[in-house]
């Protein structure tokens, strides 16, 4: 056994291949539900920011340029609510993938320290535990974040919690009063608090709020840090443009560690991200799209005897029909539909399976039709 695959878990996806070969060989071919990648167009506006800043001979800067920063600190505050940010308190990262999977290692974390996330989680906090040498650590979000946590998670050792709200893969969404009591329990045990809000924008029957909210941290960024991307309310996955805001002591020495390991968001992207923070109609436009295909899934799995629950934001659905998830996900692809097994996401989900509405609209009519039929 490699170094590599005895510290890390098999990677989700491959194991999903036979059925996705599966769902292919449907007569009208495959209706993917199982990524939550973008399918719909990069707005106009964006693309000719990107081109505009295309001749860009020079190296960027890990930190970004200043209109960049003013652009996360601006945005930060109109839609989060944030106070009195300055460019210290925000940091541009190449996608949230990456900074999820190498945090725990550019924090210096190793041997004896305990990363800890929620039971259903995105995998990469595990992964990025495991790269670091760091022991991770699941709890219940509900429980944490309803004040057992006292009794739920043991803070010896633990050095990072991840909170994640809108949820990926539930779409369940913390209360201000939950997240509040979370980072009063890492402050009173000195630990850090990260917060992945990449789904904050796609809120359907909550209201997500933002860790950085000052009902949410009482006006003071200490010890916690949001996460946030531009790869969902854009449709800029392939731009690879996210950043971090928060506690600019945190966020200070990351930039240490990234500019000596050349973690820089290329210039033309920087450019585009400062057009893209500043429009908000793309963002409702994509909503709307986004909004008809959920719709639409949610009605047409629920009439073939799925069972829906949280759900309330994100791009997913969280679904069961109370059987093995991978029984689900067999029985889907037989209709040429591919869907993402719970157990990717931790043992407790697996019963569900997850459906993203990332599906272009002809696709998405396909999945009703076969599963109404």
């Amino acid at each position: 056994m490699s170094a590599v695959s005895s510290r890390l878990p098999v990677f989700p996806w491959d194991r999903l291949a036979p059925y996705k070969a599966k769902a292919a060989a449907h007569p009208d071919g495959i209706v993917d539900l199982s990524v939550g990648t973008p399918v719909d167009p990069v707005p106009a506006l964006i693309r000719r920011a990107l081109t505009d800043a295309a001749d860009s001979p020079g190296y960027p800067t890990v930190w970004g340029t200043p209109e960049l920063r003013d652009a996360l600190t601006g945005w930060a505050e109109r839609r989060l609510g944030a106070r009195d940010l300055t460019h210290a308190n925000v940091l541009p990262i190449v996608g949230s993938k990456e900074l999820v999977a190498w945090l725990p290692t550019q924090l210096g974390l190793g041997a004896g320290d305990k990363v800890a996330y929620p039971r259903l989680a995105y995998p990469t906090y595990e992964v990025g535990a495991r790269l670091a040498g760091a022991e991770p650590v699941v709890y219940d979000a509900e429980t944490f974040a309803a004040g057992a946590a006292g009794t739920e998670l043991d803070p010896t050792g633990l050095k990072l919690l991840w909170l994640n709200s809108p949820s990926n893969p539930t779409g369940r969404v913390l209360t201000a009063d939950e997240m509040r009591r979370t980072v009063a329990w890492a402050r009173e045990h000195g630990v850090l608090l990260f917060s992945d809000e990449c789904y904050l924008e796609l809120g359907w029957e909550a209201e997500p709020v933002s860790v950085l909210h000052p009902d949410v941290c009482g006006g003071s960024y200490e010890g916690i840090v949001a996460v946030h991307s531009l790869s969902k309310r854009s449709n800029l996955a392939g731009y690879r443009a996210a950043f971090l805001a928060g506690d600019p002591a945190v966020l200070g020495e990351l930039l240490q560690v990234r500019k000596h390991s050349g973690m820089m968001v290329s210039a033309p992207v920087q450019a585009a991200t400062v057009v893209a923070l500043g429009d908000t109609a793309h963002v409702t436009e994509q909503r709307a799209r986004y909004a008809r295909r959920r719709e639409s899934l949610r009605a047409a799995f629920e009439a073939a005897g799925f069972r829906i629950e949280h759900s309330e934001a994100s791009l997913y659905l969280w679904a069961t029909r109370d059987e093995p998830c991978w029984d689900t996900v067999a029985a889907l692809a037989e209709r040429g539909i591919l869907v993402a097994p719970g157990v990717f996401y931790g043992e407790a989900g697996e019963q569900f399976v997850r459906i993203a509405f990332t599906a272009t609209d002809e696709r998405v009519e396909a999945a009703v039709r076969r599963l109404t039929a």
